[in-house]
């Protein structure tokens, strides 16, 4: 040990170094404590989400010791890093920023809330700022003060309000600023951004700018990132655009742009990731064929026209490659994609034509093969069979042709194959025993032939067949009973025969069966009726035989046709309304003592007792048989009303300028002009002269067995008749008190003592659940989508405030929704229609009706319902349009409905994105999601928390996710959206 004594030459010195040590020292001491306090008022907001993060606060010596505390030499803190901890809580920047040497502050990816207060605009000495992935709310201050700052990360936190664009003119050395995923108050581009010459990284995607994009962004050199996606932007891309030669990313999705990729553009030789899909952009490719340094290219859903160029053949760096739903035309490289570790392709609803592109799988690596709704031809190249890689094997719709690759059909790891609607041969191999993922097999509309192969049980995560309109032989194995997730099933319009499997119920998930046009026999199998959700069963046109099982009767079904088979014996009682729907007809077997267009079912005498009887009251019966039969001969001559004119007079009442005469209507109504049955009557389209056309529904007003009592000049309503004729009298009341666009326009009603007609407008398109629902979902793009929501929303609003008594529908659906020949909608039916009576005081009507899945839930506890009920219908039907599915589904569980399924997705984005239909591009989801919050608004179990109708129309008219329901849906940092049409 050293000891000084004064006495020593260098004592002055010694005492000198010792006094400035201990001045520093308590500096230091004086410096650390006067940060202590702020730091630790950090630590007091939000320490209660992370306690173990803040442990070492407690026990560390000094705040440099601090977990996420940084400081320089002089012991100052110039840094806090607490980003991606879980932190909540409201950050006090009162005190953050009386850390005058604080450079650095990092609080991203939590989940902070509250406001950014004015206060932050104190810490003059910041460089990075990281406040994003937050949920903070209220709009960002001015922060002029923050000379000094280069990188500021402020995007998806919530932010609302103008943002202070005005305070980036004196940040001169910004580096990075990323402002997206805000909800921003729309502003035109702001110019203070050109000023910023350093800029390399520029994020403001999704930040409600509008306008068009200033010919300067070009000054700014030094871009490698530029994102302005899912803005307001019009416009043409500024041909200035080309100067950014650094550019590495350029993302313009989402917006209004038009014209074409600009002269120049080819400028950009290292341009990795260019996506402006969904735009409005046209003319060719040609610019980008020197862009050989592309990785990804997605220019989907514009009007781009021409070839796709032959120098994409030879791109090395190519992966990814998205230009569905354009016009191009022409064939494909061949070479391309056979370079680098290609991904995916997606060129559906174009018109390319030629061949198939071969080597795209050549590395193994491909995992989505989208080339739909084209004009490809030639062979499906047999070098796919060893792309075990792919997820997706989509071809359908094309003019392929020759036999299906063997391997194709046992792809390991694809969940979707579909070859639909082309021109291929062969057989289902046994190679679909490997197929252990797939989901959906479509290989309707081919030539495919020979026998179902028993293996295709192995395929066990199969929940969707289509292999209808094929010729396809022999029996339907039993095997198809071991596909416990098979929900649909179709193989009508094939060569089938033998009997129905059935093993078919122990698919308990089964919802969709058709096997129609097919040469099968035997009997329907009655465990059919113990499928719990099975909702459409068609076996019409085949060689069935034997009774009709009563247990079909326990089913909800919303399709039974069991039509043009060798069916007999009585019909189940349950099964009235499916036989008056037509569901029977063409089984000349059956019979029934109830149902019109049957003949009545005899029982014979098993004693002599019964046959003296009845030969006692023969001439009674044969009297009551005499009435029956006129009466039944009558609708066998299929509803012939013209052949009651010299019976009946007609009461003809118009509510329209009319060019037809009553005639023209009576004459009109034969069998071969019906195109439709339903419980309250009998559609009939009707063809004038001058080429108009009309939909006539047919209503009887009386039932068989009152008729026949009474004679044909004095009816007597039966409990049926009286039934139809309420339901008769309600919808005339109502429909011809309405002028409106959106409602079925009834011209007239024609009325006789047994008959009631109602004469409508003919909508070309029938129903949106047939459109939805159907083979007929072609065309029906989210675009139309949103404006039938609109119109039909329009109609109803037109129905609860329009009118001088609000009228309430009582059974919105879907199938209640008619289309016209440009798709534009019409609220129809108005069988349960009430007007409401405001002159009692009364506010709802008290008869239950609607439709399974429609039916709001005040039906639960009260009978009472009013214009709140129609309003959770159509919620129900905003849900069909987003999802593309029915309102109940074997899918959603037990008895839970579309409702209930959705409401069981919010939890994460990826979840929320799965409600929206897969036909539905990955651009346009966003907007999808924002009529599914109001789908969810309008549904919401209390029915005084949903809008009005009129609210309805507001706010599908402004489409604003800020103003609805909070359904939180979180996006990347990046505001990438990579995805497909028909992903």
């Amino acid at each position: 040990m050293t000891v000084f004594k004064l006495s020593s030459p260098n004592a002055p010195f010694m005492c000198l170094h010792f006094f400035l040590f201990l001045l520093w020292a308590s500096t230091v001491v004086a410096a650390s404590s006067q940060e202590l306090q702020p730091l630790l008022k950090l630590k007091s907001a939000i320490q209660d989400s992370n306690p173990s993060l803040f442990a070492s606060w407690v026990s560390a010596r000094s705040v440099c010791d601090f977990t996420g505390v940084t400081c320089n030499s002089d012991n100052s803190v110039i840094g806090i890093e607490l980003s991606n901890r879980g932190l909540t809580g409201t950050l006090p920047f009162d005190s953050i920023c009386q850390l005058q040497s604080l450079q650095r502050l990092s609080l991203g990816f939590n989940s902070l809330s509250g406001t950014v207060s004015a206060d932050l605009d104190n810490c003059t000495k910041l460089q990075y700022l990281d406040l994003g992935n937050n949920n903070f709310n209220g709009s960002f201050p001015d922060i002029s003060s923050l000379k000094n700052l280069k990188y500021m990360y402020l995007n998806m936190s919530g932010f609302t309000g103008t943002f202070p664009w005005n305070s980036l003119k004196t940040m001169t050395g910004l580096l990075v600023l990323s402002v997206g995923d805000n909800q921003f108050d729309k502003t035109p581009f702001p110019h203070e951004i050109l000023g910023l010459d350093n800029l390399y990284w520029l994020y403001m995607s999704n930040c409600s700018i509008s306008g068009s994009i200033p010919p300067e962004i070009g000054n700014l050199t030094e871009l490698i990132d530029l994102e302005l996606a899912d803005n307001y932007l019009t416009g043409k891309i500024p041909a200035e655009i080309s100067r950014l030669k650094n550019l590495w990313q350029l993302e313009l999705y989402d917006n209004n742009l038009n014209g074409t990729i600009p002269t120049g553009f080819r400028n950009l030789t290292n341009l990795q990731f260019f996506d402006a899909s969904s735009n409005s952009l046209g003319g060719d490719l040609s610019e980008l064929r020197f862009l050989t340094k592309l990785l990804s290219l997605e220019l989907y859903n514009n009007g781009l026209s021409g070839g796709v160029p032959a120098e994409f053949g030879e791109f090395q760096n190519l992966v990814n490659l998205s230009l569905y739903s354009n016009n191009l035309n022409g064939s494909l490289p061949q070479k391309l994609g056979s370079w680098a570790e290609f991904i995916y392709i997606d060129v559906s609803t174009n018109n390319l034509s030629g061949p198939i592109p071969p080597d795209m799988c050549k590395r193994g690596t491909m995992k989505k093969l989208l080339i739909l709704q084209n004009n490809f031809s030639g062979e499906i190249p047999a070098t796919y069979v060893n792309c075990t890689t792919l997820t997706r094997f989509r071809v359908s719709q094309n003019s392929l042709s020759g036999v299906v690759p063997s391997g194709i059909w046992g792809l390991p790891n694809a969940n979707i194959i579909d070859i639909a609607e082309n021109e291929l041969e062969g057989p289902i191999t046994s190679d679909i025993a490997n197929a252990k993922s797939l989901a959906q097999l479509w290989a309707s509309q081919n030539k495919l032939s020979g026998n179902l192969p028993p293996e295709i049980s192995n395929a066990s995560s199969l929940g969707s067949i289509d292999l209808s309109g094929n010729q396809f032989s022999g029996d339907i194995q039993e095997n198809f009973g071991g596909l416990e997730q098979l929900t649909s099933l179709h193989l009508e319009r094939n060569r089938l025969s033998g009997n129905i499997p059935d093993s078919l119920s122990s698919c308990l998930r089964l919802s969709d069966l058709n096997l129609a046009y097919n040469f099968l026999s035997g009997e329907i199998p009655a465990s059919l009726g113990s499928l719990p959700t099975l909702n459409s069963l068609n076996l019409s046109n085949n060689q069935l035989s034997g009774q009709i099982p009563a247990t079909l009767s326990s089913l909800r079904l919303s399709l039974l046709d069991l039509s043009y088979n060798r069916l007999t014996g009585a019909i189940p009682v349950s099964l009235y309304v499916e036989a008056q729907n037509g569901s029977f007809a063409g089984n000349n077997g059956l019979c029934s003592s109830n149902v019109t267009y049957f003949r009545p079912c005899s029982s014979p005498s098993r004693d002599v007792r019964t046959f003296i009887i009845c030969f006692i009251v023969g001439f009674a019966v044969l009297v009551a048989l005499i009435a029956f039969y006129m009466f039944f001969k009558r609708r066998e001559q299929k509803d012939d009303v013209h052949s009651l004119k010299g019976d009946y007079s007609w009461d003809m009442k118009s509510y329209h300028v009319l060019s037809f005469t009553e005639d023209e209507i009576l004459d009109s109504i034969k069998q071969e002009n019906l195109i439709g049955k339903g419980g309250s009557g009998n559609v009939y389209k009707v063809s004038l002269k001058d080429g108009k056309e009309l939909a006539v529904k047919h209503i009887w007003n009386f039932s068989p067995l009152n008729r026949s009592r009474t004679g044909p000049g004095t009816p007597m309503l039966s409990k049926l008749g009286s039934s139809r004729c309420r339901e008769f009298d309600s919808e005339v009341r109502t429909l011809s008190s309405i002028r409106h666009v959106n409602v079925v326009k009834l011209y007239c009603s024609i009325t006789s003592e047994d008959s009631s007609l109602l004469v409508y407008e003919y909508l070309p398109n029938g129903s949106l659940w047939d459109r939805l629902h159907t083979c007929n979902k072609l065309g029906l793009h989210w675009q139309t989508r949103f404006e039938i929501a609109h119109g039909a929303a329009k109609g109803l609003e037109y129905l609860h405030h329009g009118c001088e008594k609000p009228i309430i529908h009582r059974d919105v659906k879907s199938s209640n929704i008619l289309l016209d020949e440009f798709l534009k909608p019409r609220i129809a039916d108005f069988g349960l229609a009430k007007i409401v009576q405001a002159s009692g005081g009364r506010d709802s009507t008290c008869v239950i009706a609607g439709t399974h899945g429609y039916i709001a839930p005040e039906y639960g506890y009260t009978s009472k319902v009013n214009e709140k009920s129609d309003v959770y219908s159509f919620g129900v039907v905003l849900m069909e349009l987003v999802s593309g599915k029915r309102a109940i589904e074997p899918e959603f569980g037990g008895n839970r409905d579309i409702v209930g399924w959705v409401l069981s997705k919010l939890k994460n984005k990826e979840s929320v994105l799965s409600i929206v239909d897969a036909t539905i591009p990955e651009s346009l989801k966003s907007e999808a999601i924002k009529v599914l919050k109001i789908a969810i608004l309008c549904t919401a179990r209390q029915p005084e928390l949903r809008p009005t109708m009129r609210s309805v129309v507001q706010m599908l008219e402004d489409a604003d996710p800020c103003k609805l329901v909070g359904v939180v849906i979180a996006g990347n940092n990046s505001g990438q959206k990579k995805g497909s049409l028909l992903d």
